[in-house]
């Protein structure tokens, strides 16, 4: 088997990273519906942690863990602010009965 298709180096996995961020903000960029707004902010949190890890694989420090320990804590705190925000989302939602983020203008001038 050719030693490319089974060495998998650290460029795979940023072009992987950057690939999911790309689509993550395409999606927050371009979603009208906010379930899909907040999937797409989870998709870029997990192209962080993907970078995360695979820098942490290949520095020179990689037995330290640092970068398996940021990307809990990211994680973390995806999954706190995907909590959040659904509760936001199902209150504006019985509110107004819609999940279009054109119609939320409570916060704007």
């Amino acid at each position: 088997m050719p030693d490319f298709i089974t060495h998998i180096g650290l460029t795979h996995y940023v072009v992987i990273a950057t690939i999911l961020f790309t689509i993550g903000l395409a999606g927050v960029l371009t979603g009208r519906n906010v379930v899909r707004v907040l999937m797409a902010v989870e998709l870029m949190l997990s192209a962080v942690n993907i970078n995360l890890v695979a820098f942490n694989n290949f520095s020179p420090f990689g037995d330290a863990l640092l970068g398996q320990v940021f990307a809990i804590f990211v994680l973390t705190v995806s999954a706190a602010e995907a909590s959040v925000g659904l509760a936001i989302v199902i209150a504006l939602y019985r509110a107004r009965a819609t999940a279009d983020m054109e119609d939320f203008n409570l916060l704007k001038w």
